[in-house]
């Protein structure tokens, strides 16, 4: 905690939010789901399998409103995380792995159906050790919610699995830009259109909100590259290359080659023509959320997407990324949070770091006039 406030020591306004965020009285939905959950210990098994395994959207979840939403939401995240560990594993048998991904949305209708296969060092393995928890969640949640995970669950798997067998992929890295976003699309975009849908199933949000599929990828599509672009020293260290080749083969032979001193003006403007390309998912970000009018699933979705558009102005220009994986400051990602409680705070916070990228975005720079441009539109 001290090296948090340190890192925000010259910033009050962190200080200030992180003092009210550390003492903030306790909500409605977290007081309700502690007694939810003192009473369901199948459900709080559940939220404990969500805590476990979410770096990120844990917290936002359990904050959503209504109950069942909350609930339809976090067992959406933890089949699509149970999937996601089994496409990770890489000491399971190919054919194993596609048989799996390919079936993954019938066996959640499988009362009692664990997997033990999974390498010792997988690092979510228990829960599909015990995934039969998450599958007896499962059945009791709406059919309408249960028919969503389904679907989504079967596109996201299938299209895992093209990608495991190299039908759109070759080996570990990703070719071109249309291979890029289809890859996303997979494995982020679906969890969109999931999410809008069960938005929509709820009655909470606008039957047509689940026919926006464009934007509904859009708000995918940005977290998920904005993601990529700041773990390129992380993936390059375990062998995976997400960047497409279309983008970063213009400024090098070989994806390692911005790491080394003698490249780092290549390494700029290859960075900051992938932080380009997300750029362009912005507007569809900021229609999406215009479109939301509950309150907590306006915060739900809001949430994310500030801490993806301070994240891009961070990477922005920003040669650290070849050399380890930065993030925004805590203090700063509380402030955000709290600041996300209206379409006005939402857009004074894009604007921001928008205006944050147009600052350091240099005329020198080969993508000056488009990154300009991208910058125009938002």
């Amino acid at each position: 905690m001290l090296s948090v406030i340190l890192n925000s020591i010259t910033r009050p306004e962190e200080l200030v939010a992180l003092y009210q965020y550390k003492f903030a009285p306790k909500t409605d939905a977290q007081i309700r789901l502690q007694q939810t959950l003192a009473k369901d210990a199948s459900k709080k098994r559940c939220y404990d399998f969500l805590n476990m395994t979410s770096r990120s959207f844990a917290a936002v979840i359990q904050e959503l409103e209504p109950d069942e939403v909350r609930d339809a939401i976090c067992l959406f995240y933890l089949v699509l995380r149970g999937l996601d560990t089994i496409e990770d594993d890489m000491t399971l048998p190919l054919d194993r792995k596609v048989e799996l991904l390919r079936s993954f949305d019938k066996i959640i209708y499988k009362k009692g159906w664990t997997f033990n296969e999974s390498g010792p060092n997988e690092k979510d393995r228990e829960l599909l050790v015990q995934f039969d928890v998450v599958i007896d969640e499962f059945l009791r949640l709406k059919p309408q919610y249960q028919s969503v995970i389904e679907n989504i669950t079967k596109l996201m798997g299938n299209g895992m699995a093209d990608y495991a067998t190299g039908e759109h992929r070759e080996n570990t890295s990703v070719a071109t830009v249309k291979d890029f976003d289809l890859y996303c699309h997979y494995v982020a975009g679906l969890v969109g259109y999931g999410l809008s849908d069960i938005f929509s199933a709820s009655g909470y949000e606008l039957k047509e909100l689940a026919e926006e599929k464009k934007i509904s990828n859009s708000m995918g599509l940005f977290l998920q590259k904005t993601n990529i672009i700041r773990d390129y020293r992380e993936d390059l260290d375990d062998g995976r290359q997400f960047w497409p080749k279309e983008i970063w083969g213009k400024y090098a032979e070989e994806f390692s080659e911005f790491t080394k001193a003698e490249n780092q003006l290549k390494a700029k403007y290859c960075l900051n023509d992938m932080v380009l390309n997300v750029l362009n998912h912005v507007p569809d970000v900021l229609t999406y959320l215009s479109k939301l009018q509950t309150r907590p699933i306006f915060m739900f979705c809001a949430i994310p997407q500030v801490m993806a558009i301070a994240t891009l102005a961070l990477v922005f220009n920003n040669l650290d990324i070849y050399q380890r994986n930065i993030k925004i400051r805590k203090g700063e990602a509380v402030k955000l949070i709290l600041e996300c409680t209206s379409m006005d705070n939402v857009i004074a916070v894009f604007r921001k770091y928008v205006f944050e990228i147009a600052k350091k975005n240099e005329a020198c720079d080969p993508n000056f006039m488009e990154i300009s441009m991208a910058i125009g539109r938002v």
